[in-house]
């Protein structure tokens, strides 16, 4: 791999061992993958808390959050003190909320330790948004800005909705940009690599945020981890899709797939015409989504769930915008949680500052349901006590959290999933 002269500095050790680690990282990194150089970044999406049990061990066995971040972010077999980040840098979803951790089952001595970590983490000038959807609370790069963010949905909106360039990054080298401000040049930094693949037409309008979540997942079922090129029926799309729809879209596409980008013909600023998203070249497949197949996908996702009794309905997979929030807010209003379910809501700490100011916590915990921020089940494997049937308006968290948990799962509306958390019972069907 070429090196400029900073980067070689850098690598030679003239900024300390840890930057020097970080170089290294990258070095090995970037041959494995075939990059012949490495490309500056100014935003770093990552990962260093301690806040699952086994961390929280290392960190207390190995010497604290530097032995965390050697090991776990560095590859590093000594433990190296850790400077200030050079670059802007975002922190992603953490194991649990520490401040619903006795809701969550996470004990008190846990939340002492996730405290320290977090002065680690700000101390060293990261931004702790402690969520998945970054782009939502402050970190919204620009149309060909070269990032390192780790986080399938993020780095999917990020690439696709906000024109930004970025793979999907682990820990380790999210860990080594936020140090060097260098991640490896491949992948979707490249134009080439941007363009799309598959056609995908649709002879339907889709229009719901469920609705845009089970398109996401039939795409990403079928390309898997290429590039797809949704044309809207009739040749447009009907309306523009707001944030949420793009959030749940986006997501689903990179969990029953591994889509790290998209274009909707009109929508999204790399795609102005089928022509601009695909470039000169002949799409690999054409697919069609309609009636038929939103239904097969829709019985796909409800397919484990057997029960209709909802112990638990479960919001906010990406983390719900303060739209989504108003949306559950109204339709709860006036209402209570059936005794015999629970409805946890997951946003952002930042939106969850907005939504208390605006009456919609208020609203949402009179009814007997509770915001909870920093987590989500899927990443904490927290659920109420008990647990066996849940109701989701997430095509992701309805894929993953069966498989993690082990438990049923219904898919269907925010208002299907109220509804359920009201009653106790589901009774969604596909309008």
């Amino acid at each position: 791999m070429r090196l400029t002269e900073e980067e070689q500095a850098m690598y030679e050790g003239r900024d300390g061992p840890a930057v020097q680690r970080a170089m290294d990282l990258l070095m090995r990194y970037g041959r494995a993958l075939g990059a012949e150089r490495l490309v500056e970044t100014n935003n770093v999406t990552a990962s260093i808390s301690a806040s699952t049990p086994f961390m929280r061990d290392f960190a207390k066995q190995k010497g604290g959050m530097n032995a965390v971040f050697s090991e776990f972010s560095l590859d590093s077999p000594d433990v190296v003190e850790i400077p200030k980040v050079k670059v802007f840098t975002s922190h992603v979803q953490l194991g649990f909320d520490p401040a619903q951790a006795a809701r969550m089952g996470v004990p008190e001595e846990a939340v002492h330790f996730y405290k320290k970590g977090e002065a680690f983490t700000t101390g060293l000038g990261v931004q702790a948004m402690n969520t998945c959807t970054p782009y939502q609370v402050g970190n919204v790069p620009t149309r060909g800005e070269h990032c390192a963010w780790m986080e399938s949905s993020a780095v999917i909106y990020c690439n696709s909705v906000l024109g930004a360039r970025t793979n999907t990054e682990g820990r380790e080298s999210a860990g080594a940009a936020m140090l060097t401000g260098r991640i490896p040049y491949w992948g979707y930094h490249l134009d080439e690599n941007r363009l799309g693949s598959h056609k995908v037409e649709l002879g339907i309008d889709v229009e719901t945020t469920a609705d845009w979540g089970m398109l996401g997942y039939w795409i990403g079922d079928q390309v898997q981890e290429r590039v797809p090129v949704v044309t809207g029926a009739g040749g447009r799309f009907s309306k523009a899709p707001n944030l949420a729809r793009l959030k749940h879209f986006g997501a689903a596409a990179s969990s029953s797939g591994g889509v790290e980008m998209y274009h909707l013909v009109g929508i999204t600023p790399e795609a102005m015409t089928v022509e601009q998203a695909i470039g000169s070249g002949r799409p690999v497949d054409t697919l069609h989504y309609g009636a038929e197949e939103r239904l097969a996908t829709w019985r796909k996702l409800n397919a484990n769930a057997t029960d209709t009794a909802v112990d638990y309905v479960m919001l906010g997979c990406p983390h719900y915008t303060i739209e989504q929030i108003w949306e559950a807010a109204r339709l709860l209003e006036g209402r209570k949680v059936h005794e015999n379910c629970e409805l946890w809501l997951f946003t952002p700490r930042a939106i969850k500052t907005i939504a208390d100011q605006n009456g919609y916590t208020k609203i949402i915990e009179e009814a007997g349901g509770h915001i909870l921020s920093d987590s989500c089940s899927a990443m904490s494997r927290a659920t109420p006590e008990g647990t066996k049937v849940v109701a989701l308006d997430s095509a992701k968290q309805a894929h993953y959290l069966p498989a993690i948990l082990g438990l049923q799962a219904w898919f269907g509306t925010t208002a299907d999933c109220i509804e359920a958390a009201c009653t106790g019972r589901w009774d969604g069907r596909l309008a």
